[in-house]
């Protein structure tokens, strides 16, 4: 996949940027896919992902530089969140903006949002 079709591979923001935690069954101890030994315990149903229950965070499975050219180390055993997020989503934008990124493209303009008056 391109750069251009997948731009999380040149960013990575948002596993520095954000907690990931998800319910504890979606690690391999617990019969899903993550590998436990990448989580730490939150509570008795939740875990996250070592290294993002922190002021700065950075999941441990992050490879490479944000903002550069980045990958994740268990891709194909992310947990849900991790799947979920969405390149140029408010998630994404707010991410980027803390890494001191840009946004990925123009949000649209909210459907209640009055037209900009054209001078004439």
């Amino acid at each position: 996949m391109s750069e251009k079709s997948n731009p999380c591979q040149s960013c990575g923001a948002c596993c520095a940027s954000f907690r990931v935690s998800f319910y504890w069954a979606e690690a391999d101890d617990g019969g899903g896919l993550v590998p436990g030994h990448l989580t730490e315990k939150l509570n008795d149903w939740t875990r996250c992902m070592r290294g993002t229950w922190s002021a700065s965070p950075r999941c441990v499975a992050l490879r490479g530089e944000v903002g550069d050219s980045v990958g994740c180390g268990v891709y194909p055993l992310r947990p849900s969140p991790c799947r979920e997020v969405e390149a140029g989503s408010a998630q994404c934008v707010r991410a980027r903006a803390i890494h001191g990124l840009p946004a990925l493209w123009e949000a649209p303009a909210a459907a209640n949002e009055p037209e900009p008056l054209l001078a004439g």
